[in-house]
This record gives C-alpha cells, structure tokens and sequence, in this order.
C-alpha cells in the first residue's frame, strides 16, 4: 500500500514481524510504531540528507536500499523527483546463455514494491510517496551489518587500514584489528570484502594513468620535493616503458661517502611483468648495507646494461666505484669493461660455487681436489701461490683440457682473493649484501604488484635502513663501546674514531696480535723489516715500518683491501710503543665521522670532458650542502633562525656580487654593439608529452617452478597446439576465399594464396572453363562466385591430378582437412574423395 498523505498513513498500525497472507503470497510489512518510522512528509535539503533518512531508516527495519532514476524540471537539469528503492526491486534482466559466465552470482531481485519519493522544491526535499511493503524476508538483527548500502568505510578507518597495509600488514590483519578495536565484526560497519574492495580501490587509483604513466608521475613529484632526486626511463618503438633506474637525493650523498665497493645483483624478479630488479647496494660506516639506487631491466643484454651503467655514472657525477662485484655473466661484464673500464670487477664465490658442482663432475667427491679448488679461491696469498696451486691441482688431477676450469683460468683475476690484495674490496667475497637486499624486497613484493607500488614500498624499505643508521649514528654518540683491554692506549684511540661495529673488528685484530711471534730480520735507515707469524704457525708476514714517518705495510695487505691494519702490523706498533693510530691508517669511510664535511665541492674537475659536465656537477655539489644545511636546521628553532640569517645575508651578498659584475659587462660593451643572447646552456624545449606504455611481460631465463612434462604430455600438448594452428590458418583461409570454399561471394580485391596444406601439389586448376593459378588468383577472373566445393574437385584437371600426381600425403592432407569441425562440407568431401580413391 502506497502512503500518499499523512492521515492516511496514521491508520497504518504494523509490526516489521506480521506477516499478511495475498493472494498466496507473503508479503512483510514494515509497521510504523512511532512517529520516527513514519517518512511520508520528512523534509531535508540536499540528496545526502534524503539518501541517509532511507537508509539509516533501511537499516533499521532489516534490508537494504539503492537510487532510482530522477526525474528533472522540462529543459533543465535541476531534479524534480528523486525515489530511493530497496535492492530486490524489480528483476534481472534475461541474460545471453551462450556468453560465458565468470562468477555465479545469486538471484536478489524479487520485484519488491518499497520506496520512498522526494519531491523538490524551491531547494526542499520532501518526502511525497512512501510504500513500507516488502515482499522478501528482512534481514534479522544480528545480520543487518551485513546489509550492502548500510557498509561504509569511513575516513578514520580507511585511513587506518590504509597505514596497515602501507606498513606491510596484511589486509585480513587490519580487518581483524578494527574488529578487536569495536567489539565484534557487526560493529565495524562493513564487511571483510568491504576492506579488500577499499585496498584494491587504493591500488587503482595508484595507477590510474597507466602503471608506467603513473610510475613516471611518480618521479616528477619526487623531483619536485627533492632536487637531487635523479630518474631516467627507456623506451622501446611502441613507446612501452623498458629500463628505469633512479636514485634520490639521499642516496648520492651516501654514494659519496661509500660509494667505493658496489654490489650489483640481477637474480630478482618479483614484479607483474618479471621485469628484472637491479638494485645497487654498498656499505656504510656500521657495516650496513646502504642503497645507492635501483633499476629495472626488460632483459640481460649488453645494451641494457651499457645503458644502465652509464645512467648510475651519470647520476653520481661520472665518479665510478673502485670495485664492483656481480655474478657470472658476459653481457654485464662487458658493458662493465666499456663503461667502468678503471673499476676492478669481481665476481661473486656463492655463484661460482654453486655452479662448480655441475661443471666438474665426479671431481666434486674429491675432498683433495675441494681442498685446492677452494685455496685457489680464498685462501692464497699472492699470485705465485695460486699459480703453484692451480698447477699442483690439475697436474694432480690430469684436468689440463678441462673446458670451464679452463675458462675460469682465464678470469682468474675477476674471482680469486690473490688478486685482490692491491685495492679496496671490504673484503667481500660475494653479492651476499644484494642478495640480502632482494631479500628484504622479497617481503614486500609479489608476481601481482604493479611497479608504482614497488617503488613506494622500496622507499619504504629504504627509509627503515635509514632510520637504523640513524641509531646507530646515536648510539655511537652516546659512549665508547667496551673494551677488552681497558688501559690500551691504540685501543682507546680506535674506540673514539671508530664505529662501535668497526671498533669490533679493530679489536679483534688487536687481541689476535698478541698472540704474535716476531723478529727483526733487516734495518736500513729509518726502515725496520719484521718477520711476524702465528703461534705454531708457519705462514711468515713480512711487515716494514719506517719510524721517521710511522709509515708501515704488512705482506697480508689486509689494510689496502679492508681499510683496517691487520694484527701483523699492531704487534710491530706494540713494539715500537705506539699508543695512537697514525692518521693515515684511519680510513674516514669507517670513522663516526664519515659524512662529515663530505660536502666540499670537488676540486679534481680535470675528468669532466666540458665545461658543461662541470657545472652541473658543481651544481649538485651545491645542492647537497644546502640540502644538509637545511635538514640540520629542521630540528630546533634556533638553528632554523640562524640557517634562515645566514642565507639570507649569502642572497644579498649574490646579489650584490652579481649587479657589480653585470656592471663590469655593460661599461665594456660600446654603445653601438648589440649584446647576442647565448642560448647554448639552456634546456632545449621538451616536446609534447606522450604517454608511456606499460613493460611487455618477458620470459624469464632458466628454470620454472612449474612441474615438468613427460614425453606423452608434450606430445599431446603439441598435437593439440598444432590442430588449433591449423584450424586458424584455415579459418582465416575461408573467411578470405569464401567464395572458392564455400561458393560464397568474393568480396576481397587479390586472393592471396590458398592454404597449402590442402592444396599440396597442385599448380592449376580448370574452374569452370578457365585455368588458375590458386596462387594468383584475382578479383576481376572470378566468374566462379556460386561453385560449390566439390565442384571444384570434379574438375577435369583436378581429378587428374588427383588419380596420376597425388601422393599419398597429399590425399591424407586432404582427408586430414576435411575431417576438421570449422568445414561446411566435410561430409560430401569426404564421401567424394571416397569415390575417388576407389
């Protein structure tokens, strides 16, 4: 019943619990106890207000609500009448049978008859019609939170599920929080799909744009908070986003205190287009790994890499890194050779030792074959004791032809710890540091995330390694760490320079060099040689030290590789009653001052290869001791009022400098010169922004998680694939030739060729009166528009070919052909290449 007045709806007196009996059919009735329940004549004043009078009144009665169409004023677009219907009005409309269907949803619609109406007027809404009818169910109590226009997610607690998920807790996590937080899932206020719905929505919006759109606006907005914030992108033909590396603002100054050892690692690949991250990964001064950048690459390739390594060089102001280390492979190391060709390149051991076991066979149950192999890896001093070992160990074995020991040989340089003695490695023997990293990605990444999302949750990652060095800068600050012989006068000296991680390794080296035997087997001058070893030891250490200078070097050369004096040396410093580390034997990289006054512009300019290169990196250097300055400053109001004098007074004083130079310019200029405009340094004018497609998904190398397939499967896998093939070729055939198939009319200018698989040994045909060739077939000799196929093979030339030419191949190509479900005749040609052969 419809309530079209307010008397009329006052002698309406029901219970949302009785039931009246129609015709059959029950119908349940929404009572109106109380004046609250009755909405014919509520007034509100904009559409939000009414939707909400309906809905919070739906809620309470136990279902659920959804707009209907409005109705406007004649000519405008100012709304006349607005209904607000339940959610089982009317019924769903019949749907495509043949269309396949992807989800089964449930049938709702009943063809309920409640609403309520709003009439507009004059920017009132009042309510007009109002029908409390139902004829469904209605939801109970306890289930009326389940209702679909009575979840919402409101800011508050999108905002939390929001900070969640950013966080990396799961989305079932936050829901399960926010129910804990309100009781019970019945006062949340919506549904766990609700929440999965509101973070999937989030990710959308992400990428709205497009993900590599979106991934590119992105980095502008990032550029434009941090001006040291440094991106490039690569695409390909089809303007589809390939490489990508960047690197922010942060990540340079760390570059410049640390960027001496690089590990580059490119064995991850988690990511929705398997594009390969490539992350750059050092250590700081608290034997942390630090990031100096990250890219993406589309594939392995020389190119790829060239380009990527030239890109980091760039960003970094062309200083390339003493030593880089990275696993086996030919394409990096060559574009390594090209573009870093002053950089040591090392490779990984883990790599080399987890792929020696395939290479060497039978040798690997060979404990003393093991033995020397791994000497030759890590425990050779020099060259000349590889050598003798790698001699020893393939005359002893007979393996002088072996093919990769061969090949290894030849690269000797890039992994064994003999030839690395001479320069700064820290040490490492492996990629382990990147492996880490990936790691630590690993955790926050999966095959699904979209490449915006990577990045922001990187920048997450990075801010989490960030703020351990921060505690670790303060906890260094804050006290010298223990020291195991508290009256050691170069021991209390390491522990004020050092770090309390370095100070660890210092002193380990410390404690070993007490255990030292030594005896002085040379002097010349200022210059004592000593011969120090182990206890019950017989490697000999050769140390000099020059007492004019304290100048010392030691055999192991663990200073020139660690940056660390070894316990050699410190026991010939014992000697010699040193009680303080000679300044040129603190290597700053390792020191609690590190970064300190590592602003200073570079004054070793003689690299740069123009003028142009020199000022943008004078440039960054300028802007990396503002950005300090003014981070510095951010802490304390008085540092921020003496940051603000100062470049305050630093503005003026430009400016002053620069209207006197300008001066300067204008009196030597003669009046009747014309001053020219250089415009060479200036930005060339970008051209209009296209946007950047998507990464194709490529195919990883190597092995797949995926179970392997037997002989029978592939080859029923093939058969299938090759059936699918051709009943494509032929499809596309008939579509095109419909005419010669199947007597359709031709409608294409040039017939191009037929499909060779039914055709196998014919060169002409004689179609009607006329020979043609089924290659050179054209539009204006078609005057065969209506000949039916088997038409076709009862031609004369046809027919002789089929009994004097035709192999046996080519008869069961056409069989095969036309026993195909996609042909129209298959049965008459069937029956006819029958009588045929017989």
């Amino acid at each position: 019943m419809v309530q079209m007045d307010l008397e009329e709806s006052d002698k309406v007196i029901c219970k949302p619990s009785d039931i009246e009996e129609n015709e059959g059919d029950c119908m349940f009735v929404a009572r109106l106890e109380n004046s609250d329940e009755n909405l014919l004549n509520k007034v509100v004043h904009n559409i939000d207000e009414a939707y909400a009078l309906y809905n919070d009144y739906a809620l309470r009665m136990g279902f659920s609500i959804r707009k209907g169409k409005p109705r406007y004023y004649y000519g405008t677009k100012n709304i006349k009448q607005r209904e607000f219907l339940c959610s089982k009005e009317g019924f769903k409309l019949d749907e495509d049978f043949c269309k396949e269907k992807y989800s089964k949803r449930l049938e709702t619609r009943t063809g309920c008859k409640a609403f309520i109406r709003f009439t507009v007027e004059n920017g009132v809404w009042r309510v007009s019609a109002f029908n409390p009818e139902h004829n469904h169910e209605l939801a109970l109590q306890s289930e009326r939170h389940l209702l679909r226009s009575g979840c919402r997610i409101s800011k508050p607690k999108a905002d939390v599920i929001d900070t969640m998920v950013n966080a990396g807790i799961s989305t079932k996590n936050a829901y399960s929080y926010l129910t804990k937080e309100v009781g019970g899932s019945e006062n949340v206020g919506f549904t766990e799909r609700d929440c999965y719905n509101h973070v999937n929505m989030q990710k959308m919006t992400m990428i709205s744009a497009g993900d590599a759109q979106s991934l590119l606006n992105h980095f502008k907005s990032k550029h434009a908070e941090d001006p040291m914030f440094f991106y490039t992108v690569q695409v390909d033909q089809e303007n589809r986003m390939t490489n990508f590396f960047w690197r922010d603002g942060r990540s340079r100054v760390d570059y410049d205190c640390f960027g001496d050892v690089v590990v580059f690692d490119t064995t991850y690949r988690t990511n929705k287009y398997n594009l390969i991250c490539a992350p750059f990964v050092g250590v700081n001064h608290h034997w942390q790994n630090v990031m100096f950048g990250c890219a993406f690459l589309l594939d392995e390739t020389t190119d790829s890499f060239k380009w990527l390594f030239k890109s980091f060089l760039d960003s970094m102001g062309n200083r390339s890194p003493i030593t880089i280390f990275t696993d086996q492979d030919q394409a990096m190391s060559n574009a390594i050779g090209e573009v870093f060709p002053n950089t040591h390149h090392r490779l990984c051991l883990w790599h080399i030792s987890k792929n020696a076991p395939s290479r060497l066979g039978d040798l690997n149950s060979n404990s003393e074959f093991m033995y020397l192999f791994n000497k030759c890896q890590k425990y050779c001093d020099s060259e000349l004791e590889f050598q003798q070992t790698w001699d020893q160990m393939t005359q002893r074995f007979d393996i002088e032809n072996h093919h990769w020991l061969n090949m290894m040989y030849k690269i000797r340089h890039k992994w064994s710890t003999a030839f690395t003695k001479d320069f700064f490695t820290a040490e490492f023997k492996s990629s382990s540091r990147s492996e880490s990293t990936n790691h630590v990605l690993n955790g926050i990444a999966n095959k699904s995330i979209s490449l915006t999302k990577f990045v922001i949750e990187y920048e997450n990652v990075l801010a989490g390694m960030r703020s351990s060095e921060l505690d670790e800068d303060f906890r260094c600050k804050q006290g010298a760490p223990q020291k195991a012989v508290k009256k050691s006068g170069i021991l209390g000296h390491a522990a004020q320079v050092y770090t309390c991680k370095i100070f660890n390794l210092f002193e380990n080296q410390f404690l070993d060099s007490l255990a030292m035997v030594w005896d002085q087997v040379d002097c010349q001058d200022t210059i004592g040689v000593f011969e120090v070893k182990e206890e019950n030891s017989e490697r000999v250490r050769i140390v000099r030290f020059d007492r004019l200078n304290n100048n010392i070097s030691c055999s192991c050369k663990k200073f020139e590789s660690l940056g660390i004096l070894c316990c050699h040396a410190l026991r010939v410093f014992s000697i010699k009653n040193l009680t303080r580390i000679p300044s040129q034997y603190i290597l700053k990289r390792w020191t609690k001052e590190a970064k300190k006054g590592m602003m200073t512009y570079e004054q070793d300019n003689h690299s740069l290869s123009n003028d142009k290169e020199a000022k943008i990196v004078w440039r960054n250097s300028m802007m990396r001791i503002a950005n300090t300055i003014i981070s510095k400053s951010q802490g304390e109001d008085s540092l921020k009022r003496i940051c603000q004098k100062l470049l305050l007074e630093l503005d003026e004083k430009i400016e002053r400098e620069l209207s006197r130079v300008k001066f300067d310019v204008d009196a030597n200029v003669e009046e009747n010169e014309v001053i020219q405009c250089d415009t060479t340094d200036e930005m060339p004018c970008l051209p209009n922004e296209v946007l950047v497609l998507n990464p194709p998904c490529v195919r990883s190398k190597g092995l797949r998680n995926t179970r392997l397939k037997g002989h029978f499967e592939k080859r029923k896998a093939n058969t299938s694939k090759d059936a699918s093939s051709s009943r494509k070729r032929k499809q596309q055939v008939v579509e095109e030739h419909s005419n010669v198939s199947f007597g359709g009319a031709y409608n294409t200018p040039v017939c191009q060729p037929l499909n060779p698989y039914s055709y196998t040994g014919f060169t002409s045909a004689n179609l009607c009166g006329q020979s043609y060739s089924p290659w050179t077939m054209h539009s204006q000799d078609m005057s065969y528009v209506n000949v039916p196929f088997t038409s076709m093979l009862q031609g004369t030339d046809v027919v002789a070919q089929l009994n004097q030419n035709s192999s046996t191949s080519q008869m069961s190509s056409l069989i095969y052909n036309s026993k195909q479900p996609d042909y129209k005749y298959s049965q008459e040609v069937v029956n006819h290449i029958e009588k045929l052969k017989k």
